[in-house]
C-alpha cells in the first residue's frame, strides 16, 4: 500500500496512529540542523511533516512519507488538518522536480505560461478548486436526471457539416477520397432523431466544436448539456429547467434558489436592457447573487440586407408560433418563435425551442431561408425523411457547462474551468497544436495544401 491516508483527512482521532502519506511538497523550511518541517500537499489538503534533521526533498519533489501522527504544538486553524502533524520516520522520493518554471502562487503570471505547463498549473489550489466544482456539477446533473427518468445517449463525434450554424471543423476521410466529416457543433439532429426513435426524455453531456472567434466565455471545443423531451410545451420545459437549477445550485453551492425565474419578452429586453441577455440584479458587480431570467417570444427570422436573404434567429428546426404567415417578406419579419434561452447574472447560459415536427413545415422554413428543396434534401434529408415517419411533438435546450462552471466558481475566464483549454488564437500551447503532419499522412488523406500547389503550378 503506498499510502494509507490523503493529505487531507487527518484529525485529532488518529494521534498516535502510524500512516502513510503521498504527494507533493508544497513547503520546506529548516530549524537549523536539527528539524525540517514540510507540508506535504495532494488534492485532498495539506499536511505538516516533521523531520529530524535534513531532507533531499524539494519543492514540487514527488514523495511518500512514513511515520506517526502526533499532537500539534502551533495549531493552524486555516488548515483542516491544522490541530495533527506527521513525525516522519521515513522519506521515500517517488520524483524530483526541477525549479518551477513559474510561481504558481503569483495571479499575474503571463497565462501563456501556464498554459504551456497546465499540468502544473493544474496542481494549484485555484485550478483543483474550480475542476472538483466542476465535477460535482456534472454529479448532480446525472443525479437529477435519472431521477427524472431520461437517458443518456451518445451521439457521433464524426458527423455532417450541415449549414446555417458557425464554420465547422472538417475531417477529411481517407477512405472516402474527397469527402468530410464535421465535427458536431451540437447534437442538435440526433437528439431529434431520438424524439422520432422513441426515447422520449434525452440528455447527454456532450462535447462540441466551432470553429470560431474566440472569447472570454468562449472555447473551440466545448462541453454541452444537451435536453431534449417528446410530448411538451414551452411550460412543461421551463418547470424541468428551473427544478434542475434548483437541485444543482443545492447539491454544488449549498445555494436554495427561488423558482419560478422571471420571463421577459425579447422586445422588453431589448427595450429596456438593450441586450436579449439582461442582468436583472439589483447590483453588474454582486457576484453572490444569482439572477436568472427567461427571454421569450424571439423573432423566428432576421432579414440580412447584404445578400438579401433570411436567417434563422435561433436554428433551421425551431418552431414557429400556431398559424404563421410565411405569405410575404414583412409578415416573415412579424414571425415569433416558439424558442427561450436562459440568462444567469447576464450571461446567455443556455438556449432552446420546441422543434418543428411536420416536414412540410420543415420544408417551408428551409424554403424561407434559401435553402432549395434539392439542398434540403441533400443536407437534411435524412430528418425530413425521419420526420414523415410519426415523429412527436418534441422540444429542448442546451447548456454551456463551462460557462455555468465560470459562473458558479466566480472565474474571471472559461479557460480556467477546463483542464486543457485553447488560448485566444485557438492554439493548445503545452502540446503546440494544431500542428503540421507529414507529406505522407496528407497524401493518405488526399489533400494537398494550397501552398504546394501554388509551387507546383509555377513549375
Amino acid at each position: 500500500m503506498l499510502r494509507t491516508h490523503t493529505c487531507g483527512e487527518l484529525r485529532k482521532s488518529h494521534i498516535g496512529k502510524s500512516v502513510i502519506l503521498c504527494g507533493w511538497v508544497h513547503k520546506v523550511r529548516s530549524v537549523g540542523s536539527k528539524l525540517t518541517f514540510i507540508d506535504l500537499r495532494d488534492r485532498y489538503g495539506i499536511t505538516q511533516i516533521i523531520i529530524k534533521g535534513k531532507t533531499e526533498a524539494k519543492l514540487e519533489y514527488c514523495i511518500q512519507v512514513k511515520g506517526k501522527v502526533a499532537e500539534r504544538k502551533d495549531k493552524n486553524k486555516e488548515m483542516e488538518t491544522g490541530d495533527i502533524e506527521v513525525q516522519a520516520d521515513k522519506i521515500r522520493i517517488f520524483n524530483e522536480s526541477p525549479p518551477m518554471p513559474f510561481d504558481a502562487n503569483n495571479e499575474k503570471v503571463d497565462e501563456d505560461i501556464r498554459l504551456k505547463y497546465r499540468f502544473l498549473d493544474l496542481r494549484t489550489e485555484k485550478m483543483q478548486k474550480n475542476l472538483t466544482l466542476k465535477h460535482k456539477l456534472y454529479s448532480a446533473i446525472h443525479e437529477f436526471m435519472n431521477k427524472e427518468q431520461f437517458i443518456h445517449i451518445e451521439t457521433p463525434i464524426l458527423a455532417k457539416s450541415t449549414p446555417e450554424g458557425a464554420r465547422d471543423y472538417i475531417v477529411p476521410s481517407r477512405v472516402n477520397p474527397g469527402k468530410f466529416y464535421a465535427l458536431p457543433q451540437s447534437p442538435q439532429i440526433f437528439k431529434q432523431l431520438s424524439m422520432v426513435s422513441g426515447f422520449d426524455r434525452y440528455y447527454q453531456i456532450a462535447r462540441c466544436f466551432r470553429d470560431e472567434d474566440l472569447r472570454a466565455d468562449r472555447q473551440p471545443e466545448f462541453t454541452q448539456l444537451d435536453i431534449e423531451m417528446s410530448f411538451i410545451e414551452i411550460e412543461d420545459l421551463q418547470k424541468l429547467i428551473e427544478e434542475m437549477f434548483k437541485h444543482i445550485f443545492k447539491e454544488v453551492l449549498g445555494i436554495s434558489l427561488k423558482t419560478p425565474f422571471p420571463r421577459m419578452s425579447y422586445e422588453e429586453a431589448m427595450k429596456k436592457y438593450k441586450r436579449d441577455n439582461p442582468d436583472i440584479r439589483k447590483n453588474k458587480n454582486d457576484k453572490d447573487e444569482w439572477a436568472f431570467v427567461w427571454i421569450l417570444d424571439f423573432p423566428a427570422f432576421e432579414w440580412n440586407e447584404e445578400d438579401k436573404r433570411f436567417y434563422a434567429v435561433h436554428h433551421p428546426f425551431t418552431s414557429q408560433e400556431d398559424k404563421s404567415d410565411f405569405s410575404s417578406n414583412e409578415k416573415i419579419k412579424k414571425i415569433k418563435a416558439k424558442a427561450y434561452d436562459l440568462v444567469l447574472n447576464g450571461s446567455e447560459i443556455g438556449g432552446g425551442s420546441i422543434r418543428i415536427h411536420d416536414s412540410e413545415i420543415q420544408s417551408k422554413v428551409f424554403n424561407t431561408l434559401g435553402i432549395n428543396d434539392k439542398e434540403a434534401k441533400e443536407k437534411f434529408g435524412f430528418l425530413l425523411n425521419a420526420l414523415s415517419f410519426g415523429a412527436p411533438p418534441h422540444g429542448g435546450i442546451a447548456f454551456g457547462l463551462d460557462r455555468i462552471t465560470q459562473l458558479m466558481a466566480k472565474a474571471e475566464n472559461i479557460r480556467d474551468v477546463i483542464a486543457f483549454p485553447k488560448n485566444q488564437e485557438a492554439r493548445d500551447l503545452m502540446m503546440n497544436a494544431p500542428s503540421e503532419v507529414s507529406k505522407a499522412q496528407l497524401e493518405e488523406a488526399h489533400i494537398i495544401l494550397k501552398s504546394e500547389l501554388d509551387e507546383y503550378l509555377k513549375l
